[in-house]
């Protein structure tokens, strides 16, 4: 009776173990994360010390992260207000964007794939966005083509927005990245 026992609490614990695993997996748990209002930024994973999780993800994903010292990636999978972005709606991204030689936004998959969007358009880089008298910038995502910097949503499909900051000074001191030095992503019109 005490092997059954022992057998049937090794049994569980490796099954649990194995559901947390691919949960952490799946659901891109990773661990010392920053988060700045809607963006996170997953700090290690072009380090040797990324968790074992956000490894796992990478290798399953296919994805090879940019270096620390290369730059640093932020997923936006929310808008500013907290609520999942929402395809059917549009957004506005706007207000300054951290200090970087280059920088790119783009619309990705949740799981970081390209979608297919009207025009192929997938992105704004710094060198390309158009910017007012001031310096600022507001780039629109949203199904039908708006003026300006339109990045098209693509429709019925979920969505996240990557911001991509290379050769950046925040990659000395990421601790510093805050919801006030980061873009403001804020909902629209909803179809």
């Amino acid at each position: 009776m005490s092997a059954f026992k022992t057998l049937l609490a090794t049994v569980v614990g490796l099954c649990l173990g194995l559901y947390a695993t691919w949960y952490a997996v799946e659901q891109d748990v990773a661990f010392g994360n920053v988060r700045a209002g809607p963006w996170v930024g997953q700090l290690r994973n072009g380090t040797r010390e990324a968790d074992p999780y956000a490894r796992a993800a990478l290798a399953r994903h296919g994805e090879t992260p940019i270096g620390l010292t290369e730059g640093l990636s932020f997923i936006a999978r929310e808008d500013d207000a907290g609520a999942r972005l929402n395809p059917s709606c549009s957004y506005h991204i706007s207000g300054p964007i951290p200090p970087a030689r280059y920088w790119t936004i783009s619309l990705l998959s949740p799981q970081g794939h390209l979608l297919p969007v009207p025009l192929d358009r997938h992105g704004f880089t710094s060198a390309e966005v158009l910017r007012d008298a001031r310096g600022h910038m507001v780039i629109e995502i949203a199904a039908s083509a708006r003026p300006g910097n339109w990045l098209p949503a693509p429709k019925g499909r979920d969505f996240v927005v990557m911001l991509r900051l290379y050769d950046t000074a925040l990659s000395a001191n990421a601790g510093s990245v805050t919801a006030a030095t980061m873009p403001r992503l804020t909902r629209g019109a909803c179809a």
